[in-house]
């Protein structure tokens, strides 16, 4: 699957070449409409990789560097045309992964988007054979879960569902994504299958205490948690 990037800038010819540029390398970009509704666009999009700048309408890029941290891993690249050594300071201290100066060349911009993307992406999926979730184990090779002793056996859908709702811990998931990735990995499912297997797997969960850790949030879609 291509990576996504969601950038979060004001200037919109800048943005516009950003897009031309990343698309040409198979990366899905998209950025926010309402600059006051970043964190929802974010959630909704879901993506690999964020580039923010600091001056921005309503709120600056170091408020939703620091939003976006207290949610989720995703690497951070700031663009700024500010140049004192403390916004990089700040936007490093505040979670981000590269700091790039304005003007910039693309093809500069392009390898560090790159080389981010590889050393997050590359090797969770090459060392990640295990996840822990609340005291809880989940065996990626497997597809078992184990608590205290407890193991429950999970099948493909269930587990593939949890996974997809562990790795996104604390950030909601849609039922739309969850049945596209489903789809996407060959496990064709409706909106009713989606709703039976949820059921089956809070069921199972709840042998180790854990039912409540998958929350649903009404009209938008599910979230694991941590308890």
């Amino acid at each position: 699957m291509d990576k996504s990037i969601f950038i979060i800038e004001d200037d919109m010819l800048l943005l516009q070449a950003l897009k031309e540029t990343l698309t040409q390398w198979s990366y899905e970009v998209t950025s926010p409409t309402d600059f006051g509704e970043v964190m929802k666009s974010f959630t909704e999009e879901r993506p690999h990789l964020v580039i923010i700048d600091i001056q921005l309408p309503k709120y600056d890029g170091f408020h939703w560097c620091r939003e976006i941290r207290a949610v989720s891993k995703v690497p951070i690249i700031f663009l700024s045309s500010r140049d004192h050594p403390m916004d990089m300071v700040m936007a490093m201290n505040l979670g981000a992964d590269d700091y790039i100066q304005k003007p910039f060349n693309k093809d500069v911009l392009l390898a560090k988007i790159q080389a981010t993307l590889r050393r997050t992406y590359t090797y969770e999926e090459a060392s990640a054979d295990f996840i822990e979730w609340n005291q809880a184990i989940l065996d990626l090779k497997t597809g078992g879960v184990k608590k205290g002793g407890q193991t429950i056996d999970l099948t493909k859908n269930e587990f593939f569902i949890l996974s997809v709702l562990v790795k996104a811990t604390n950030t909601i998931v849609s039922r739309h994504e969850l049945m596209r990735m489903l789809w996407d990995d060959d496990q064709f499912i409706n909106d009713n299958t989606l709703t039976a297997n949820m059921t089956r797997l809070r069921q199972k969960l709840s042998t180790l205490g854990l039912a409540d850790a998958i929350v649903t949030k009404k009209s938008l879609g599910y979230m694991a948690t941590t308890l």
